[in-house]
């Protein structure tokens, strides 16, 4: 995208990762306003409003009456959120076996380690 005023706008993926993680670091709904202030970005109100009911829409946030409007927060911290997206790229392939077979022969020794003991663990707490 070109250029304007000398700065290059921001890809939307990046602003919303900045938004939630003002979201995480708060601990507590915020409204659009305090989001907006928090990223001190010069982002209009309604870029602000329109991100938020986005992702309220997706279910990534809830919002809670506040005044007016709303506070937002999130609904699961970073690592949730992410879970959230493997298992839903998982459950969109239907050799689901496939899948999981290149993403463990795709892991580093630590992560492997780390996977086969969580899983482990889930099978001993299943009993």
């Amino acid at each position: 995208m070109p250029a304007r005023g000398g700065d290059e706008r921001r890809p939307h993926g990046e602003l919303v990762a900045d938004v939630l993680a003002v979201l995480w670091q708060s601990g507590k709904p915020m409204s659009a306003q305090e989001v907006n202030a928090a990223l001190d970005k010069g982002l209009a109100r309604t870029t602000m409003a329109t991100i938020l009911t986005r992702l309220y829409e997706k279910g990534t946030l809830r919002r809670i009456p506040a005044g007016r409007g709303f506070a937002y927060e999130p609904v699961e911290d970073a690592a949730g959120l992410v879970a959230g997206r493997m298992r839903r790229e998982l459950e969109s392939d239907p050799r689901r076996d496939l899948v999981l077979k290149r993403f463990v022969s795709s892991l580093s020794e630590d992560d492997e380690g780390t996977l086969r003991r969580l899983l482990l663990e889930a099978e001993g707490s299943s009993e």
